[in-house]
């Protein structure tokens, strides 16, 4: 494949506009300079549409385009569970988590910890965060990133991942969130449509003179298989989705763990002016989950039947890429583009607000705000040319990059959830026992993983985390009983607190949930 004069011009124009936009949205206002909560929380005044978008902006990327339409491929709708049990995850942050979180003010999820459990627990958190962002998520997300570029365009790799860096890196550097997440409605309705318009070309090519309803009706029908949404423990792929664990196992830990406590997702809608305001940017992420696989998936499932030869899954997406005329081709190829741009934006500053806030402030409470946000660009900048140094030699020669995300993650996640959901809704947990969970949440989920690598016993990956989460439970009120919690100096502050949410919201929410129970029901 290659991209035409007009379809490089299509993604120069975008490049352009992106970056104005964002200088413009986050201009300084005459005579002042940005603040910490300016640069951080974009003076604490997104509204909701640009929350919803952002949330959305910094989830998708590289890794979820090829990747889930790859299993598409492979899998078949099944992988959709990873998009719309997020849907309902989405509101139950927003009913029962956020409410806490902008009662206190709070700007990252260290901070939380600190004043929930005390000052060890922040300090041990912001520096997993920053080493999991920095060499997990940048890492990953420049190398699939640049490796999708370099499979569309034949650009070289190692270009594509530098061009990357620098154009995640300066088009928010001087605006922070600000630039991000107002211009990520920008980047996900670009999203949207390139995704639709794949979907609507390859399922028209399907259906023949039918349309597009009898592309989908031709799938149904030839792919029977592919539309199992509970994988029952004979199919082959029962592994990575282990039948009814997606609707009550392991899905909900992960999904809570990354939606909920996540410094670079959860940011935004602390960024909200308003409780009710950043719930309504949850809900309208919550519809855009819904309509993802949409997006995601079914380029996957159109390739069964457009290029069943192919060798591998990853390959699906690309190639349903080249059927697209000039054009249109470089429309949906900006869209791959700009959901990487969009989550490496979002990345990049949530490290400099945990690094800056949790660890440099704390360290030099003296410095001025402006000290502070200078501080915040630099470590932007720093944390992107590791990245970038990193990216090949980590994952290089790594066959499946998104899985070295999963394996990683998951030591973690059962633990991260455990702490967060204790520390806001159990009086007696405690700085022990939080760590407790983390540290014995860890390493048995070390042991775990080296006796499933080793054949002594197999355990679908979301089992695992299943199970190390209920262990880290365990542990934590246990030890929680045996060494109390110290008085902090700065409490979290449940008084005050209303779970009530608005009736447009309880709408949507019902909305959401009749949405899976259709969809369980009828692919059962």
């Amino acid at each position: 494949m290659s991209l035409a004069p007009l379809d490089l011009a299509i993604l120069a124009i975008y490049a352009v506009g992106i970056f104005a936009l964002a200088q413009w949205v986050s201009r300084d206002k005459p005579g002042e300079t940005k603040n910490t909560t300016d640069y951080f929380l974009a003076s604490k005044s997104l509204p909701w549409w640009a929350i919803g978008a952002s949330l959305i902006a910094a989830n998708i990327s590289a890794e979820q385009i090829i990747g889930m339409s790859g299993s598409g491929y492979v899998i078949g709708l099944a992988i959709a569970s990873y998009e719309w049990m997020a849907a309902l995850t989405l509101l139950i942050v927003g009913k029962f988590f956020l409410p806490i979180f902008l009662r206190n003010n709070i700007v990252t999820m260290p901070q939380f910890l600190e004043q929930r459990y005390g000052a060890r627990i922040r300090t041990v958190m912001a520096v997993f965060w920053l080493v999991l962002y920095v060499f997990v998520n940048i890492t990953s997300i420049l190398w699939l990133g640049a490796l999708a570029i370099t499979t569309v365009t034949g650009v070289d790799q190692t270009l594509a991942l530098i061009g990357l860096a620098v154009f995640g890196l300066v088009y928010q550097l001087w605006g922070g969130l600000k630039a991000v997440a107002l211009t990520d409605a920008v980047q996900v309705a670009l999203l949207v449509f390139g995704g639709l318009v794949i979907a609507f070309i390859t399922l028209s090519q399907i259906g023949g003179d039918a349309g597009i309803l009898g592309g989908f009706t031709r799938l149904t029908t030839e792919f029977p298989e592919k539309f199992d949404m509970i994988l029952s423990p004979d199919s082959p792929h029962y592994q990575a989705l282990p039948g009814i664990a997606v609707l009550i196992g392991g899905m909900w830990i992960m999904n809570l763990s990354y939606w909920g406590f996540n410094q670079y997702i959860i940011q935004r809608a602390l960024a909200a002016s308003s409780v009710n305001e950043a719930q309504k940017g949850i809900a309208f992420a919550a519809y855009l989950k819904l309509l993802m696989p949409l997006i995601v998936v079914l380029p996957g499932l159109a390739a069964l039947v457009l290029a069943p030869e192919l060798e591998r899954g990853d390959q699906a997406y690309p190639t349903m890429m080249a059927l697209l005329p000039t054009g249109l081709l470089g429309l949906v190829f900006a869209a791959l583009v700009a959901a990487i741009v969009a989550t490496l934006g979002s990345l990049v500053n949530s490290i400099s607000t945990i690094a800056t806030l949790d660890l440099y402030a704390k360290a030099r409470p003296e410095v001025s705000q402006h000290h502070l946000v200078t501080v915040g660009r630099i470590v932007a900048v720093v944390a992107m040319a590791v990245g970038a140094l990193v990216a090949q030699p980590l994952l290089g020669n790594f066959d499946q990059a998104f899985q070295f995300i999963q394996d990683f993650t998951g030591f973690f996640t059962p633990a991260i959830v455990v702490i967060f959901v204790l520390g806001m809704f159990w009086k007696r947990a405690s700085e022990a026992g939080a760590l407790a969970a983390a540290i014995g949440g860890v390493v048995l989920s070390g042991v775990m993983w080296w006796v499933n690598n080793e054949g002594l016993f197999v355990m679908p990956f979301m089992n695992r985390v299943g199970v190390v989460f209920l262990a880290a439970l365990a542990a934590a009120v246990i030890v929680s009983f045996i060494a109390p919690q110290k008085e902090t100096t700065l409490p979290i502050r449940f008084d005050g607190i209303s779970y009530k949410t608005s009736l447009a919201f309880n709408i949507a929410a019902v909305g959401v949930i009749a949405f899976l129970v259709a969809v369980y029901s009828l692919w059962w």
